[in-house]
């Protein structure tokens, strides 16, 4: 694990800003804009008059939030805004990149100046700046993060800024921060969280939980990623393609032929007791008596189309002035009894 955080981390400056936290592409505020909850878009629009559309943002020409501009303004009327060598206070997009600097400098390494021997001459030596971890060595929990599909209103287009995922409710905005970008090196510009508690379904006395509770995270990514399109609005051969992959891939149809064979042999068993010896199980028979009038009807139907085919080529044989001919149908009688009545 340290090698592979060692090798995402070594690009940067120590100590040094994740300076993508604050370059964003309209693209990219936009999506920030369109993130933002509900509660926190009212009270913009009744103080500030601002109502963006689904393409547009509410940030200033510098790419501040109105929040950060707003927290900007109060911090200067303090008088707790830093001031350069000329005097003049840091302007916003100054002020928020250090505000940023600060919150975002990365903990837990440091570089060390180490002397090394050369690889042509081990009598040469070197000095390098390698990246050191410092503390107690960290293994990753034992958690899972579900990536799922963004919400997106009805005739928007998909927002690929962002990434939505489903995580235990204790992973807090560091943990997912620091999880994608040490494990997958995803780099990340804002991250919502909510909670989304299970409902419970009353049953006798007592309530039975259906569903167990989650945190929904939403994060703003720095480069921009498409999910794969839904199995029902793929086109039919895109589509045939992606099942058979699937299913080549993981057995999916298969898993559940076998899983749904077992239970059929089990509540057989179950319910013949002592002579499920003797029974034998059939694998290619069809269970259910709806399953049963389904399979009656398809070969019924498949009878029709054969019936009506012969019937259509007889006809067409007696238009062009052909003779038909007929084979005569098999006995279904024993073949011994068909050769004593001949002779």
């Amino acid at each position: 694990m340290f090698r592979q955080v060692q090798w995402i981390c070594s690009g940067f400056p120590f100590p040094s800003a994740r300076s993508y936290a604050t370059q964003h592409t309209r693209k990219a505020l936009a999506a920030r804009t369109a993130s933002t909850p509900l509660a926190v878009r009212e009270r913009r629009e009744r103080q500030l008059g601002l109502a963006p559309g689904p393409e547009e943002t509410d940030a200033t020409p510098d790419g501040l939030s109105p929040s950060d501009f707003a927290r900007y303004q109060r911090h200067k009327a303090l008088d707790a805004i830093p001031k350069n060598p000329d005097g003049k206070y840091q302007s916003p997009k100054e002020w928020v990149l250090r505000r940023n600097a600060r919150r975002s400098r990365i903990r837990g390494f440091r570089t060390i100046r180490r002397i090394v021997p050369t690889k042509n001459d081990p009598t040469v030596t070197k000095t390098v700046n390698e990246v050191d971890v410092v503390g107690q060595p960290v293994y990753l929990p034992n958690i899972i993060f579900r990536l799922v599909r963004n919400h997106t209103p009805e005739g928007q287009d998909y927002n690929p800024f962002e990434a939505t995922f489903r995580i235990p409710p204790s992973i807090t905005k560091t943990d997912i921060r620091s999880y994608l970008l040490a494990v997958y090196g995803i780099k990340t510009t804002y991250i919502r969280t909510d909670l989304y508690y299970g409902r419970l379904k009353p049953r006798g006395a007592s309530n039975r939980k259906m569903r167990s509770t989650y945190k929904r995270a939403v994060v703003g990514l720095v480069h921009p990623f498409y999910y794969p399109h839904r199995m029902e609005d793929m086109p039919e051969e895109e589509r045939e393609n992606r099942e058979q992959s699937i299913e080549q891939q993981y057995f999916i149809k298969e898993g559940q032929a076998m899983f749904a064979q077992s239970r059929f042999r089990s509540a057989s068993v179950t319910a013949r007791g002592q002579e499920s010896k003797q029974w034998k199980f059939d694998a290619g028979s069809v269970k259910g008596r709806g399953k049963i009038l389904r399979e009656v009807a398809r070969r019924r139907q498949l009878k029709e189309q054969m019936v009506s085919g012969l019937v259509g080529d007889w006809h067409r044989t007696r238009m062009e002035g052909k003779t038909v001919t007929v084979d005569l149908p098999r006995s279904r009688k024993p073949k011994k009894e068909a050769e004593v009545k001949a002779e």
